[in-house]
């Protein structure tokens, strides 16, 4: 691509560095131009590092950048609403780590400045875009399972360091916050609705105050989705999705690696375990954080709708919200 959109990255956090930025410097229609965290220091040797031209000492200064388009915000979720709304002010189009915000309150004000700004504002739930999801959705859609009619989803680590962001509350750490949301998304993205009613159950970490266990059922009227999300328990993530006339087992729903094939697991027929019949789905590897960055581009350029509308991520606070309603009862 002659064009690639030119990029900014606030912050050096261990997601950016690992994961998003190596992901899009492979991509022909993006360029990572520049890099920017409160040490200056950092800054410079994560652009060494990574083979990034520039480097900032602050936030302000990489958005004062005029050859700079869009940023990537992967800082702490305290701080997701502040450097949106510079971004935006600043005229960059803005793709923020989940959640969004600390509230809905504070997504609803990020939605209304970026729009207010002309800038675009995404959510980055990489996993929606992997082919195993858009697979996923597919076989849904051709009614393989029949009617979905429930879902279950896991999503836990275990990790006890009281300095960890993820277990400092005032920063937006615990277990619905970082991983909680995207079973939520899942849940609300295949059955493409929002859920009616929240029952919930909350246990908290003595000292850290963060959630430490949580879980919740979500009703679509009358389809249900389970979730648990956890802290402190043994590392896992999947995703079942129940219909009735067969199911489908997503293994890595989320952290899915972008160097092996993924598979789908499509069971239909009998009781388990010996009766049913099982279709083994293989879908190619991917860089989900590749194809993000693409797309994200791509709105950018051809100014279209961005692949996750704004309102998704606002609706998905929401969620959080209920759940810690009723479960902190």
């Amino acid at each position: 691509m002659s064009d690639p959109v030119r990029w900014g990255v606030l912050g050096c956090a261990a997601i950016a560095l690992n994961k998003v930025i190596p992901a899009m410097q492979e991509a022909e229609n993006c360029e990572v131009l520049a890099i920017a965290s409160r040490d200056g220091d950092r800054a410079a040797e994560a652009a060494a590092k990574l083979g990034i031209s520039r480097s900032y000492g602050s936030y302000e200064a990489l958005l004062a950048d005029p050859e700079i388009e869009a940023v990537y915000i992967p800082l702490p979720n305290n701080l997701h609403k502040e450097w949106t709304l510079h971004a935006a002010h600043a005229g960059k189009h803005v793709l923020c780590e989940k959640p969004l915000a600390m509230s809905s309150a504070e997504a609803a004000t990020m939605l209304v400045g970026c729009e207010q700004a002309g800038v675009a504002l995404m959510e980055a739930f990489m996993y929606r875009l992997h082919p195993s999801w858009v697979r996923a959705r597919e076989l849904v859609a051709e009614g393989r399972i029949g009617e979905l009619r429930a879902i279950e989803a896991v999503f836990a680590y275990n990790n006890t360091d009281p300095q960890n962001i993820r277990n400092i509350a005032e920063l937006g750490g615990g277990a619905l916050m970082d991983i909680g949301c995207y079973p939520i998304n899942v849940a609300r993205m295949m059955f493409d609705a929002e859920p009616s009613d929240v029952h919930a159950s909350i246990r908290r970490h003595p000292d850290f105050g963060t959630d430490v266990l949580t879980s919740a059922i979500l009703d679509f009227d009358g389809r249900h989705a389970t979730l648990t999300c956890s802290t402190q328990l043994e590392p896992d993530q999947r995703v079942h999705l129940l219909g009735t006339e067969g199911r489908l087992l997503v293994e890595i729903p989320f952290n899915i690696p972008p160097d092996q094939p993924t598979r789908i697991l499509h069971t239909a027929g009998g009781t388990p375990p010996t009766a049913p019949r099982t279709e083994v789905i293989e879908v190619p590897a991917a860089n989900q954080y590749r194809i993000q960055g693409e797309l994200f581009s791509r709105a950018i350029r051809d100014g279209s709708p961005v692949p996750t509308p704004p309102d998704d991520a606002l609706a998905n606070m929401s969620v959080i919200e209920r759940i810690f309603a009723i479960g902190d009862r």
